[in-house]
């Protein structure tokens, strides 16, 4: 379609740009940004006067959950969350049922995106056959089928001669392998932050100490093979310490924060609500504001949301049973910009940077920019919308969010995928 978006704020700092100005979009790219663009015949134009328009947003760590678990979300469900909360990627992870270690596999879910998906769904395939940790998965042939990047996210690859192996793969292949931080020997069958809550609420203790040596095993194998690798979902000091150190020594590492680790501490678990429980963990209040410091200076690159969905029955269950987990697609902009923006805290250029420029780069995806023969990704935000998040609210096929019964400001009003509306004032476009 041709596609005129007038009167934005256009903000995007990877060319210099923050002002109000016209968007021409012409099979499927950015055909011409200026002020007082005329709409050609047959184009639709649309009046975005108000409205914040940016590189099309990127979300690094999603559970799409098909093949396998079709009754928490499937991937034409996952893209739609995808593109309310406004998204136009997301980055599949690969501990589906089975598990996607095979090219085959990594087919499949690229097919059913390209058919079926509202935005783009870049498939990461596992690390080890099964995320069992015990032997090499296909990654050349994963890789053939277009998985851009290996994890055995869910878990970690324990042992550190098969983690070795999987980056020296990773890195001969020039892609990039990220690691879900946890030394499970440590870790056992805690489900809550090791400390006083902890023990006040009876509950097994999962201490920091487990998610920092393995950042740490992580960094010093990242060092010595060569290869790039991305820290998911940090969330302690002790993790920030690390990654900052590794960027200052120059070492090919990017880390995530999600905005659950950013805006929950384990004081909010104490009413054993199991939407609440994560992996890892809600840590202590000064572990948040390290990671809020951190992503504020560059430590941390993105905020990725490990969007896990699940469905209500598995929640209802007793705390130490319960999954992991929360849903985060749909709230991460608007609580980024409750929480960040409206304050002051980060500017619209670092929603840009932690939401869109960031989030390629770790996964070296295509560049998208607000400039002529782009790839037409594009978000448009109300920064005035207010979102009530109630179990109504979501795209999502579950409604397991941190989050519920607040009411936050801020949304995505119009999202363009590759040059096709798949947002239209707030509600999904259907393909």
């Amino acid at each position: 379609m041709t596609l005129l978006l007038r009167g934005g704020r256009l903000v995007d700092p990877q060319i210099g740009r923050d002002g109000v100005a016209d968007v021409l979009i012409k099979d499927g790219r950015v055909a011409e940004v200026g002020e007082g663009l005329t709409a050609p015949s047959r184009a639709e134009s649309m009046d975005c006067s108000g409205m914040v328009v940016v590189p099309g947003l990127v979300d690094v760590h999603v559970h799409l959950r098909e093949p396998g678990r079709e009754d928490e979300e499937t991937v034409v469900t996952g893209t739609r969350a995808a593109a309310h909360g406004g998204f136009t990627a997301v980055a599949a992870m690969p501990n589906t049922e089975p598990v996607c270690d095979t090219g085959s596999k990594v087919r499949f879910v690229r097919e059913r995106a390209e058919d079926e998906g509202i935005v783009r769904v870049h498939v990461v395939g596992s690390c080890t056959a099964g995320q069992a940790g015990e032997a090499l998965a296909e990654i050349g042939d994963m890789i053939a089928e277009g998985a851009v990047a290996f994890s055995d996210d869910g878990r970690d690859v324990q042992d550190a001669g098969m983690m070795r192996l999987v980056m020296d793969y990773a890195r001969a292949f020039e892609t990039t392998v990220i690691a879900h931080c946890e030394e499970e020997s440590l870790v056992g069958n805690g489900v809550v932050n090791e400390g006083e809550v902890s023990t006040r609420m009876g509950l097994p203790g999962w201490p920091a100490a487990g998610e920092d040596i393995m950042v740490e095993r992580n960094i010093r194998l990242a060092e010595l093979t060569g290869c790039r690798t991305h820290l998911a979902h940090v969330s302690t000091a002790g993790s920030v310490a690390l990654v900052r150190g590794a960027k200052a020594r120059g070492l090919p590492v990017t880390a995530e924060v999600t905005p659950h680790h950013l805006f929950l501490t384990e004081d909010d678990v104490a009413v054993y609500d199991t939407n609440l429980k994560m992996n890892p963990p809600l840590r202590t209040a000064e572990d948040a504001a390290a990671l809020l410091e951190g992503l504020l200076d560059g430590t941390i690159d993105c905020v990725a949301t490990d969007h896990a969905p699940h469905a209500a029955h598995e929640k209802e269950l007793e705390f130490e049973v319960a999954p992991f987990g929360t849903t985060g697609l749909e709230t991460a902009l608007p609580l980024v910009i409750t929480r960040l923006v409206s304050p002051g805290t980060l500017d619209w250029a670092g929603v840009v940077r932690v939401l869109a420029m960031a989030p390629r780069e770790c996964l070296r995806l295509d560049r998208v920019a607000l400039e002529e023969g782009s790839p037409a990704d594009i978000s448009v935000i109300d920064p005035e919308a207010e979102v009530e998040i109630t179990c109504g609210y979501f795209e999502s096929r579950s409604s397991n969010s941190a989050f519920l019964g607040q009411t936050l400001h801020g949304a995505a009003r119009e999202i363009v995928v590759s040059g096709r509306l798949a947002l239209r004032d707030g509600e999904v476009v259907a393909r």
